[in-house]
């Protein structure tokens, strides 16, 4: 499964004039969510036109391609795949044509019985063109004996398990549908234009602040959304079991977004604050690692009292590391991205604030980055709880051997990256932080999995 891992945004405008420019606006305002590659498919009237490849929105997309590709539905999708798979067959939007038309389709998550179905389609005769789990869906629908695509698509659904967040575009019309558990964010909202009113479905909801967009909800968990002649019909097509991946909350989604009914920035902020009544600390700064630290940070210091300071300047030009495949490469990188400001930290007791721990590279050269900058003793706190076990549900995460809190006790992890203490915060804390303990998948922190994402239907059966 770990072949198909990634963690993505995707977008659909429905009903308003030029859709393609409002979702490429839209795939710009996640382009947080991924950078390996970019694709956008569009309904033009008579046919569907798809343009994608590798690289960044703003490099794939310019005024030439997007005034070609003109229409009022237009699906959209940023890639963030596994590091070592960099082929371009790989980036979405996925297109075909079978007995019943034109379809394409873009997809955030990961289905985690993937494997079986791939293996059982290539046994019947299907041809695979990419290592995506979103072509098994598209042979699904097409081997599909029902009479219109809504069928087809209802059909394939059953068979699959894992995460997933679906936008397609038949010709005329745009269908939505989220996985039973909600694992992954996907918000609705209202687009209003000359010739009246549209809609945007997208994995966060800055995309619709971008463009003036009211929010609505979001799309339920198992609920399939068609959009046709104006109008939306919906469909629970599952009963929702309500698992969303709590680390939306942690890291992905864009502090501005509302994610799960819930502002992003206030949670991570509830999150230093509860880290402070857990772990107190005799300190002079508290200085976040940016970007996803600061919110975290500002509580921590509200709550203890202690002054907040950026002591450490981020280059928004450099990825995220934990992507990079080898260690050397990691290293370098946070050079590159992180750099203290000697007058904030020299001769200061320096708490320190990241929102998580992978393997352990980053955090260690913070502490000698700060340590190097003259800081007296730093201190380190995850606003999260120790990362203990990979995660199969649409997030790259590492295997468990390569988790360093997964093979190491607390102070043996402190030893490593050299901090004077280390702290996480609790799961309670995380749970009172959300507001619940309840409803969210949490296995990369406590290892529970979702069982039945696991199994096919025939097992299940």
């Amino acid at each position: 499964m770990k072949h198909w891992n990634e963690e993505c945004a995707v977008v659909g405008v429905y009903g308003v004039e030029n859709a393609s420019w409002l979702a490429y606006y839209s795939l710009f305002a996640m382009q947080h969510r991924g950078q390996e590659a970019s694709g956008m498919s569009v309904f033009d009237g008579e046919a569907i036109q798809t343009h994608k490849a590798q690289g960044l929105v703003c490099e794939v997309f310019n005024q030439s391609t997007l005034s070609n590709l003109k229409g009022n539905i237009a699906i959209g999708h940023n890639r963030y795949a596994t590091a070592g798979k960099n082929s371009s067959l790989d980036a979405q939007p996925l297109y075909a044509r079978c007995s019943l038309g034109e379809i394409s389709v873009v997809h955030n998550g990961n289905l985690t019985n993937a494997g079986i179905l791939r293996e059982r389609l290539t046994q019947e005769g299907s041809i695979f063109q990419s290592f995506l789990d979103t072509e098994v869906i598209l042979h699904l629908i097409a081997k599909s004996k029902k009479e219109s695509f809504e069928e087809c698509i209802k059909e394939a659904l059953k068979s699959i398990r894992g995460a997933y967040c679906l936008i397609f575009v038949l010709r005329d019309k745009m269908i939505v549908a989220r996985d039973p558990y909600g694992l992954r964010p996907l918000s609705l909202g209202k687009i209003k234009s000359e010739k009246g009113e549209g809609y945007i479905v997208a994995s966060e909801s800055c995309a619709f602040d971008l463009l003036g967009a009211e929010y609505v909800r979001d799309v339920n968990a198992g609920e399939m959304l068609v959009f046709h002649n104006d109008k939306i019909t919906s469909t629970q097509l599952f009963s929702p079991k309500d698992f969303k991946c709590i680390f939306e909350y942690i890291y992905f989604a864009r502090p501005d977004s509302q994610v799960f009914g819930k502002n992003v920035y206030s949670i991570r902020k509830e999150m230093g604050r509860e880290l402070a009544r857990e772990c107190k600390i005799e300190s002079d700064i508290v200085v976040p690692v940016p970007d996803s630290g600061v919110p975290s940070a500002l509580g921590y210091a509200l709550e203890s009292g202690i002054p907040f300071e950026l002591g450490i300047i981020r280059n928004h030009y450099v990825g995220r590391t934990f992507i990079e495949s080898e260690q050397s490469i990691r290293e370098l990188k946070v050079k590159l991205k992180l750099n203290p400001i000697k007058e904030v930290i020299e001769g200061k007791r320096v708490i320190v604030l990241d929102d998580s721990v992978v393997r352990g590279t980053t955090s260690r050269q913070i502490v000698k980055i700060l340590k190097n900058a003259g800081a007296k003793e730093v201190h380190l706190l995850i606003s999260s709880p120790p990362t203990i076990s990979p995660c199969f549900y649409g997030v790259d995460t590492p295997s468990k051997q390569e988790l360093i809190c997964a093979t190491h006790t607390l102070d043996e992890v402190r030893k490593y990256v050299r901090a004077d203490s280390l702290h996480f915060l609790s799961l309670e804390g995380l749970a009172k932080s959300v507001g619940s303990n309840e409803g969210y998948c949490q296995a990369c922190f406590d290892g529970k999995y979702i069982e039945n994402c696991f199994k096919s239907e025939d097992e299940e059966e």
